[in-house]
């Protein structure tokens, strides 16, 4: 795979990731619907839909932003990304096995949305997901390796550009629920994606490897 088709599959792979996170209920937007059908007023649901996406951001900046600023490890990038991939598929595996969540989040407030945004993406390793895919962009094989600024700067793109996905997918979900579904269809409908989540980290990891190699 050549560098300019490599670097448009990771971007893809970001957004889709992106896209996949703000599609999942666990990451927060049934509570935007609640809220926005508490308030009959859909500001509501927007309002609650921005400190999501902000604890979102956080989370996965928490992640990239170390593993890009240590430029002295760009060198090391395969291994680093194989390694990672193969991270992810195991934290997958793990999740398969242990679905239960942190008692922690129970005891966030409901006020404190961004908080809770930023602890249940982060149990539920949505920043390792996306971590191998950002570093074979922050990394870049067939290029001189970037510097700690550039490389910084390039994780910095990779979580703007999966929040923006993941924020365009979770307003889509939940406006389509406030608009015209309403929660009875949740009520109705609802399945435990726990198995689905722990299945793609897995599936995440296995395409992080393959592309690494």
């Amino acid at each position: 795979m050549n560098t300019a088709t490599e670097g448009a599959a990771l971007w893809l792979a970001v957004a889709a990731l992106g896209a996949w996170h703000g599609l999942n209920p666990a990451m927060g937007w049934p509570l935007a619907v609640a809220n926005g059908l508490m308030a009959h007023r859909a500001a509501a649901l927007f309002g609650t839909l921005l400190p999501l996406a902000a604890g979102h951001l956080m989370a996965m900046a928490v992640v990239l932003l170390p593993f890009a600023a240590a430029s002295g490890l760009l060198a090391w990038q395969q291994p680093i990304r194989i390694g990672a991939g193969l991270l992810v598929a195991a934290f997958g595996a793990w999740r398969l096995v242990n679905r239960r969540h942190p008692r922690c989040l129970a005891r966030v407030r409901p006020t404190q949305v961004a908080l809770w945004s930023f602890l249940m993406a982060t149990a539920h390793g949505a920043g390792l997901m996306l971590l191998p895919f950002a570093l074979g962009l922050c990394m870049p094989a067939a290029q001189a390796p970037l510097p700690a600024a550039a490389g910084i700067a390039a994780a910095a793109a990779v979580a703007a550009v999966h929040t923006g996905a993941m924020f365009a997918a979770g307003l889509g979900a939940a406006w389509a629920v406030y608009r015209w579904l309403g929660l009875g269809t949740l009520s109705r409908s609802w399945m435990d994606l726990d198995a689905v989540w722990g299945a793609s980290l897995v599936l995440a990891g296995a395409a992080s490897v393959g592309m690494a190699l």
